[in-house]
């Protein structure tokens, strides 16, 4: 259940209060330097936009009017409240962060005389191990599309063909949605990706995925893409670029079939392919590279997952475990 759903004992959160004049144009312009200055996505900016929104409104309530008024006091008066409401912790850490970038900014435009978000600390957040698919399962489901593509269905094809990649590069659903015809380098077996912030990097995929996506490119694609697809490369039922929620879907259903397998999602997927890779001898730099993580710490879960399976394998096999 989310944090934020109904529950007796959770103090629901007040209505929206109305943003002083100050404050309200602060926020849009906040919002403006994310998405033109920082690149942030439309999520991502929605998101940082309505944890910055609630901070400031409480402010309010205390009897601020403009954002220089906000302080370290305020900062921490708001978390100490989101926490009374039973915000988990993982929110609480996402909402300070969001505080800490906005203090920055402000600070550096001049709307702020100190930086109070330097001083607020916050809950670190518990980081659930991700669920990953044994090398075997992730064999199965990859074997099972196979032999349904094999009797040429354009729709199978071109699913084995997402799979295949989704598995080989660990690339987020996003970026496989967002691939053109272009982006594939087929002598090297690369592709040309474009990440979070507009980052574009290089993966590299095997020769499943190749021969899976040549099938899928020469034979299948035709027989579905119209001319609005322009040069994507891959087109849902209708002839379109296929969109997130349509592979999300796809991938759910696909695993269904595979017995006692996790019910993963593409990103599931992209968690399976960078815990095989450093289970097969790849660096943590490598596996980074191959995610598009800006910082090794958010790759270095991995390690933990990798030791965890081998615990559990220890743990199930060994007789005085």
């Amino acid at each position: 259940m989310r944090d934020d759903a109904a529950d007796p004992g959770v103090t629901p959160e007040p209505a929206p209060a109305e943003l002083p004049p100050d404050m309200a144009a602060t926020l849009d312009e906040f919002g403006r330097h994310l998405a033109a200055e920082r690149g942030r996505s439309t999520h991502t900016v929605r998101a940082y936009v309505g944890d910055v929104a609630s901070l400031l409104e409480h402010a309010s309530r205390m009897g601020a009017t403009q954002v220089s008024d906000v302080d370290v006091a305020v900062l921490r008066s708001w978390l100490a409240l989101l926490h009374t409401r039973g915000k988990a912790r993982t929110t609480l850490a996402r909402r300070a962060s969001a505080a800490r970038v906005f203090t920055a900014w402000a600070h550096r435009t001049g709307r702020l005389g100190t930086d109070p978000g330097v001083r607020l600390a916050s809950p670190k957040a518990q980081r659930d191990l991700p669920e990953v698919l044994r090398p075997a399962e992730a064999t199965e489901l990859l074997d099972a599309v196979a032999d349904e593509a094999a009797d040429g269905d354009p729709v199978a094809v071109r699913d084995h063909a997402i799979l295949e990649t989704l598995y080989a590069s660990g690339i987020r659903v996003g970026e496989l949605t967002g691939l053109d015809l272009d982006d594939i380098d087929a002598g090297r077996r690369l592709l040309r990706v474009y990440g979070k912030g507009g980052r574009e990097r290089s993966v590299p995929y095997g020769v499943p995925a190749e021969r899976a996506l040549r099938r899928w490119i020469d034979a299948a694609r035709p027989e579905l893409a119209v001319a609005a697809a322009g040069r994507a490369l891959f087109v849902g039922v209708k002839g379109r670029r296929i969109g997130q929620r349509a592979v999300r879907a796809m991938v759910h259903a696909r695993l269904r079939a595979v017995p006692q397998a996790p019910d993963l999602g593409p990103h599931g997927l992209r968690h399976t392919a960078a815990t095989h890779v450093l289970e097969g001898g790849a660096d943590l730099r490598t596996v980074q590279e191959l995610l598009g993580h800006a910082s090794l710490g958010t790759t270095q879960v991995y390690t933990h997952v990798s030791v965890e399976r081998l615990r559990a394998a220890y743990r199930q096999a060994h007789p005085r475990a």
